[in-house]
């Protein structure tokens, strides 16, 4: 299982305190998914011969609107394993779902956020995985937990029904927010979430990693041929 994370300059940790943590807790990997712009240093070989963890290079790229997003999309995808576009609008979430250079909507409930039937069949038809945020059961309180808890429940039905491709985060920003596998299921089931089911959230983050670094691979594109980034192999 994985966990995705914010990393110095993004967070208060750096990618190699992350990485002995996660070791500790029993994680396979991290995916270090600052945002563009704050990108951290790191030597994932390094960190992984260390620590024993796979350190997989990620980004989430958080714009005003499409078009600006469009073109970081476009940028950050033949350099980094996994694309996180951050949602929480109706415009950035049907962005995120219907491109298939996306791998991950995050945060897709946040501000005036929603998924509906459209997104969700978007986002199966294009492969994008829809996050599911736990930091709000861990972190928040009163009222705006209530709220948060309410539209983790209404996105978990949507994404059910049609059976959408998902992640499960608890969204740390230092190595003390992690959370063990173990106790991420607890949290989940708490919740009302199986947790089995958060456990196969926390293990498609590997499962990304290790599908798009077989598709960048030489082995998998034949030299001269362009290949969609998410044709699948048959």
């Amino acid at each position: 299982m994985y966990e995705a994370v914010r990393a110095s300059p993004d967070g208060d940790s750096t990618v190699a305190q992350f990485a002995e943590t996660a070791a500790e807790y029993g994680f396979e990997g991290v995916v270090v998914r600052n945002h563009a712009g704050s990108r951290a240093d790191y030597d994932a070989a390094e960190l992984a011969d260390e620590y024993g963890v796979d350190v997989v290079e990620g980004v989430e790229i958080r714009a005003e609107n499409p078009q600006r997003a469009s073109g970081s999309v476009g940028n950050f995808r033949t350099s980094h394993t996994i694309v996180a576009v951050g949602g929480g609008t109706p415009a950035m979430n049907r962005f995120a779902v219907e491109n298939d250079k996306v791998d991950v909507l995050s945060h897709p409930m946040a501000g005036k956020g929603d998924v509906n039937h459209v997104l969700a069949k978007a986002a199966v038809e294009n492969g994008v995985r829809i996050e599911f945020d736990l930091s709000v059961a861990l972190r928040e309180s009163g009222g705006r937990r209530v709220q948060a808890l309410q539209s983790l429940r209404k996105l978990r039905e949507i994404v059910a029904y049609y059976d959408a491709p998902y992640v499960v985060s608890a969204g740390p920003t230092n190595r003390f927010q992690l959370r063990a596998p173990r106790e991420l299921a607890a949290v989940g089931e708490r919740i009302g979430f199986a947790g089995e089911w958060i456990e196969d959230g926390l293990r498609e983050w590997g499962r990304l990693a290790e599908r798009n670094r077989r598709i960048r691979s030489e082995s998998f594109i034949e030299p001269g041929v362009e290949r969609g980034r998410y044709e699948e192999e048959p």
